[in-house]
């Protein structure tokens, strides 16, 4: 049964197993530098949809039944799924899992979902609630760019500090305790806010949340960024983790060395036009499930400290003269 340790931190005792899992991106995302680790890449982003909120719940039917195939289950076989999305009453999700006859909760933590989704259904797991228990995500570059900012016909201009939304989807199955990547332990975040007014500015207002939650989550474990062999946020992009280097250096710790961040990760910064990196709930998704998973999986990497972060953005509100509150959830990914 999971030990509450304390501020947020939960220890997994019987650390289960993630066992299936499964990414599937737009043809931009298949043509960044982790293109040989995805499930699937689509032609056309629409994929054959006539909306693209139908299109993102199609990316996210192709993740969650490639899982399925990968993990050799069965729909029957799956007890719960967590899935969320960036849209207005988790569109993608909803409308992806009607047809399926699951137990679904929905959760929205922007682009901290694959972990906030990952450390429930862990949590599900260790204390013998379910069987399999899914963990499901998606973003879509175009539908967040209508909910969030202007339809792209409006052709707005971005600017520097603006994020690329992934199009692209995540699904992990966690099982009872079998085989790596296991879950040893994770850190629900608190909600910080930095201030941060500019909603084309989402790295910086979402630094803080995983600079207090990847410090909860050393302090209340009693490790240190050395016992990992990464610490993995996303997605702050460059100018957020630039700031997350700089919040750790104020305490002395160089987490640099250590860091590595889904959006900077998810395409060619050099050659791909998206600013200052990846973002939405499909990036932090895609990357995990289609390569950190699997290289966990072969003993590549031993330790990963994924903590997703997530701009809890509203556009009314930020009209309003609000600022932009972010949280970020932590999930210890292990080989052993």
């Amino acid at each position: 049964m999971s030990a509450y340790l304390k501020e947020g931190t939960i220890e997994l005792t019987t650390c289960p197993s993630v066992s299936a899992y499964a990414a599937a991106v737009g043809k931009m995302e298949g043509d960044g530098p982790l293109r040989d680790c995805f499930d699937y890449i689509a032609d056309d982003v629409t994929m054959g949809e006539v909306s693209w909120e139908k299109s993102e719940s199609k990316f996210q039917q192709y993740a969650f039944n490639t899982a399925l195939t990968k993990g050799g289950f069965a729909e029957k076989d799956i007890s719960f799924i967590f899935a969320g999305d960036l849209l207005n009453q988790c569109t993608g999700s909803s409308y992806n899992l009607r047809e399926t006859n699951i137990p679904v909760v929905g959760l929205y933590g922007a682009c901290s979902t694959m972990a906030e989704s990952l450390a429930l259904a862990s949590v599900f797991i260790d204390n013998s609630v379910g069987q399999n228990v899914a963990a499901l995500t998606s973003s879509h570059f175009c539908s967040s760019e209508r909910q969030f900012r202007f339809p792209l016909n409006y052709g707005g201009q971005r600017t520097p500090t603006s994020q690329w939304t992934a199009t692209a989807s995540g699904c992990a199955i966690v099982s009872p305790h079998n085989k790596p990547p296991y879950v040893k332990a994770v850190t629900i975040g608190t909600i910080q806010d930095m201030g941060v007014k500019d909603a084309n500015n989402m790295g910086a207002a979402m630094a803080g949340a995983a600079y207090q939650t990847i410090s909860k989550h050393l302090a209340n474990t009693n490790t240190s960024i050395d016992d990992y062999d990464m610490i993995l946020t996303g997605d702050l992009g460059r100018v957020g983790s630039d700031l997350l280097t700089d919040l750790f250096s104020r305490d002395n710790v160089d987490i640099a060395k250590k860091h590595q961040d889904c959006g900077l990760m998810l395409y060619d910064m050099e050659k791909q036009d998206v600013h200052a990196g990846g973002s939405g709930c499909g990036c932090s998704a895609s990357v995990l499930c289609g390569y950190i998973l699997q290289e966990i999986a072969q003993g590549k990497l031993k330790n990963v400290l994924f903590a997703a972060t997530g701009a809890l953005l509203s556009p009314t509100v930020v009209q309003q003269g609000e600022s932009i509150p972010g949280i970020s959830h932590a999930v210890h990914l292990s080989y052993n």
